[in-house]
This record gives structure tokens, C-alpha cells and sequence, in this order.
């Protein structure tokens, strides 16, 4: 299936989650937020979440940097 993933095209296998990308991004462990079709999902949420064939998400990652 295919995605838009931050305006970009991305291929993920059939009944992948929003568990799945964060994975596949390298962003496990991180603070992200995650936008599906202009709708927030609660990080509780991302594997639960499926993904579809032409979602369109936004991912965020925060950088704040510790002193």
C-alpha cells in the first residue's frame, strides 16, 4: 500500500500500523506526534491504528536537547 507520509510517497506492507511506521522511521523511544487524514492519534493508540492505502500522515519529532 502507499501512503503520504509528510508530502512524501511512502510503500508499507498491507496491515501495517501507525506502530509499524514510527518502527520503520527509527523513531521508537522518541517523542513524535502523529497526524492521520487531519486527525491526531494518541501515541496509546499507534498500534491499534491500521493503515490505508492513500492515508496521509504528518509525523513531528520533537528535538528539545537537555542541559
Amino acid at each position: 500500500m502507499h501512503i503520504q507520509l509528510n508530502g512524501e510517497t511512502l510503500e508499507l506492507p498491507e496491515g501495517a500500523s501507525v506502530a509499524d511506521l514510527i518502527e520503520r522511521l527509527e523513531l521508537s523511544g522518541r517523542r513524535v506526534a502523529v497526524e492521520r487524514n487531519l486527525d491526531i492519534v494518541p501515541r496509546s493508540q499507534y498500534a491499534s491504528t491500521a493503515l490505508a492505502d492513500g492515508d496521509r500522515l504528518e509525523v513531528a519529532v520533537s528535538y528539545t536537547h537537555l542541559r
